[in-house]
């Protein structure tokens, strides 16, 4: 495996990860290790591998030679060498590098390496465009995976991030109880938004529940496929000021130096293709979180909360389109601008241009969504 003894890049990852990028296991064993849940229901089999931190990682060039297909985008799995401490430094492998076998081995009790659990668990996740819980989840369950609940949260440098979003998401609930000069209207706010990120259905979210018309562990659910929306609209809102300038520079960029007239010609095609495909990828996306919109306009403007809670229960059928289509352009976006930094001059060769365009085509759906269709309200 690679050594990684770098403890300050470690360390920093752990505090400022995005939710997107990074799966932090161990931090979920720092957080849960004793809870009866996570002992019964872990991620991996392998308990080395439950205390990683997986990441989504473009390649360095010194790194492309580690892989046999050519990507440049792959799953990366770092090993904190002492769990209880991160300044040591840690081990890393790339799922599906060349020796991935024997990684699988080194890590298994059993020995087992290609085709156990944790290798199929492995590949679903370096199939997916990115590590949002909520699309995660909805994966790893079609595929019969159903790890214990503590290891799908936000990262907490995310929680900090959205939490204004969050309390301003919230604030029409409260108001149907306290007037916005009610001294305990900014306390109520702020609390039921910090248990909406800590997915906590306690007694003091009982009057929401029932109001609802929901069962305890179905009301839990509908916290989390709550958060689910309120982050995909944060996301979505956090990238579409970087969006349309990202754009319009694939679209008009040009290679350094002389291209032959096949590069030439897919470069002009790609770069209108994603232009299409992007534009196409953010309409999906406010389309479906319009559905989630209106119907919690119908509970907090017109009182109705059945057409909420029918929302709620159907919600993670979305969240295959909406993680897909976010973590797409997420993708697009924070690449291409970590390659060429806002305000300097774009230079890259022919080559490197054509790589970089062909990785973002593979990783968008050009494809148009079926359409998204209102929930039906369900009055009782």
């Amino acid at each position: 495996m690679l050594a990684d003894r770098s403890s300050r890049s470690l360390l920093h990852l752990q505090a400022n990860a995005s939710t997107a990028r990074t799966l932090s296991l161990y931090t979920v064993w720092k957080k849960h290790a004793d809870e009866e849940a996570y002992k019964a229901s872990p991620f991996f089999d392998s308990v080395i591998l439950n205390r990683s931190i997986i990441v989504k990682h473009r390649l360095r060039p010194n790194e492309r030679d580690s892989v046999y297909d050519g990507r440049r985008s792959v799953t990366k799995v770092i090993l904190p060498i002492d769990p209880t401490d991160l300044g040591v430094g840690a081990r890393s492998f790339f799922v599906r590098q060349k020796g991935y076998e024997s990684f699988l081995e080194e890590l298994s009790l059993t020995g087992e390496g290609v085709g156990s659990r944790d290798d199929k668990l492995l590949n679903l996740l370096d199939d997916l465009p990115s590590l949002d819980p909520f699309l995660m989840r909805e994966r790893l369950k079609k595929s019969d995976y159903k790890p214990a609940q503590c290891y799908f949260d936000l990262s907490e440098a995310d929680m900090t991030r959205m939490f204004q979003f969050v309390r301003r998401e919230v604030t029409p609930l409260i108001g149907i109880s306290f007037d916005s000069e009610d001294r305990r209207f900014a306390e109520k706010t702020e609390r039921l938004a910090s248990k909406i990120l800590a997915n906590s259905g306690d007694a003091e979210l009982d009057p929401l529940r029932m109001g609802l018309g929901m069962e305890k562990a179905e009301f839990d659910e509908g916290v989390f496929c709550w958060k689910g929306f309120i982050y995909y609209k944060w996301t979505l809102s956090d990238l579409l000021p970087r969006v349309r300038p990202v754009a319009d520079e694939i679209g008009s960029i040009r290679p350094n130096g002389p291209v032959s007239d096949d590069d030439r010609a897919y470069i002009v095609g790609v770069r209108e293709r994603l232009s299409k495909a992007i534009a196409l990828s953010c309409e999906t996306v406010r389309t479906t979180l319009k559905v989630y919109d209106e119907a919690y306009a119908d509970l907090t403007q017109n009182g109705h909360p059945h057409s909420f809670r029918d929302f709620l229960r159907r919600a993670p059928g979305l969240f295959h389109e909406l993680g897909e289509r976010l973590g797409s352009v997420h993708h697009i976006v924070s690449f291409w601008r970590f390659r060429f930094p806002a305000q300097t001059r774009q230079q890259i060769g022919g080559e490197e241009l054509i790589e970089l365009l062909a990785d973002f085509e593979g990783s968008i759906n050009f494809e148009a969504p079926a359409p998204v269709r209102k929930f039906s309200v369900e009055m009782v």
